[in-house]
């Protein structure tokens, strides 16, 4: 099966599990002792709307594959825009030179695996014409301004994009993943006499434009003006440690910067975390339990697979007040002699 020679017209090469066993063998041929390929084709859209016009709009492209190289602890890595053979295979000899010596002496046979279908949709946003997107963006504003005669401004933005990536592995993986995502804001700033206060409400996920059909412009416009509105008269919290209080749920960035960075594995194999060394040890309430979960259907963290190849996993961290566990990618699950957690995740290629 042929992945993204579509994505490559004029290349020489066509990305196939032929072709990807071929460069994995190249990149360990020094003697590294683990190889991955990233193909990673992306499109992606953004539109701003503010003071009661389209103040901005984008589209973007990438194309590129990245060859990574282990061996033990060090990585070698090369990167290119360019899915020629030539250019794949100096890349491969790149990464390969983290190691010196020994070599690769035996076939890599990919097999192609079967993965998840969490955010399979009829279409992609980014097939949508542009002036429904604008049209979103200016019921969204029409709407907050309506709301109260304290709104003095509405913003709205709307964000869509497609990636598509095609991982193999030095120990047989073949997976091949589209991963859509969109996301809608509008923030609402207010005013009464000296004061000023915003809100804001938003939302998305890996979903179509049906998205609005359960969330319309209206209803986050509507939302992010009573926040606004109700931040008139909110009282400054005062100084010192005090107890924050969390919804179940999603509970945003209080949890994944006080808390998430903190239980990704890789800082704790760094000794870099305020867990580190403390798997079964009290961290939380008893009343707390936090799980990181990337298998919900079209949510804005789910994924059919990570980055290195591996299915994500429903990964209790914290239960009941008590470390129980990591996130893991393939490196610190190795360290740590546990298995991955399908925590594996890359900027790009």
């Amino acid at each position: 099966m042929s992945y993204l020679a579509p994505f490559a017209p004029g290349g020489e090469a066509s990305i196939d599990a032929v072709t990807c066993e071929r460069l994995l063998s190249i990149a360990l041929s020094k003697g590294g002792d683990y190889a991955d390929l990233f193909f990673e084709y992306s499109r992606g859209a953004g539109f701003a709307y503010d003071e009661g016009i389209l103040k901005s709009a984008s589209r973007s492209v990438s194309l590129g594959l990245g060859v990574r190289v282990q061996k033990g602890e060090a990585t070698g890595f090369a990167f290119v825009q360019e899915l020629t053979w030539d250019a794949m295979k100096a890349a491969a000899e790149t990464a390969a030179q983290i190691a010196s010596e020994g070599g690769h002496d035996q076939g890599i046979a990919l097999a192609s695996r079967e993965l998840p279908k969490r955010y399979e949709l009829d279409a992609f946003s980014l097939a949508a014409p542009s002036a429904d997107k604008r049209g979103l963006l200016e019921r969204a504003a029409a709407a907050a301004q309506a709301f109260d005669s304290k709104i003095i401004r509405a913003e709205a933005s709307f964000a869509e994009g497609v990636r598509e990536i095609l991982i193999a592995t030095s120990d047989g993986k073949l997976c091949f993943d589209v991963q859509p995502m969109i996301r809608f804001g509008v923030l609402a700033t207010a005013e009464d006499g000296t004061k000023r206060q915003s809100g804001s409400s938003g939302g998305g996920g890996r979903m179509s434009m049906g998205y609005f059909d359960a969330f319309s412009p209206e209803w986050h416009a509507e939302e992010a003006a009573r926040r606004a509105i109700v931040m008139l008269d909110a009282q400054e919290a005062p100084a010192g440690k005090l107890p924050v209080v969390l919804a179940p749920g999603d509970s945003g960035i209080l949890l994944h910067e006080a808390v998430g960075h903190g239980l990704e594995a890789d800082s704790n194999r760094k000794g870099t975390s305020r867990y580190t060394g403390q798997i079964g040890e009290k961290v939380a309430s008893p009343i707390c339990t936090v799980v990181d979960d990337a298998t919900f259907v079209q949510g804005r963290g789910s994924i059919n697979v990570d980055d290195e190849g591996n299915e994500p996993e429903r990964a209790v961290l914290i239960e009941g007040g008590k470390l129980v566990g990591y996130m893991h990618d393939r490196m610190s699950a190795r360290h740590f002699k546990r298995r991955s957690t399908g925590n594996g995740r890359r900027q790009s290629y």
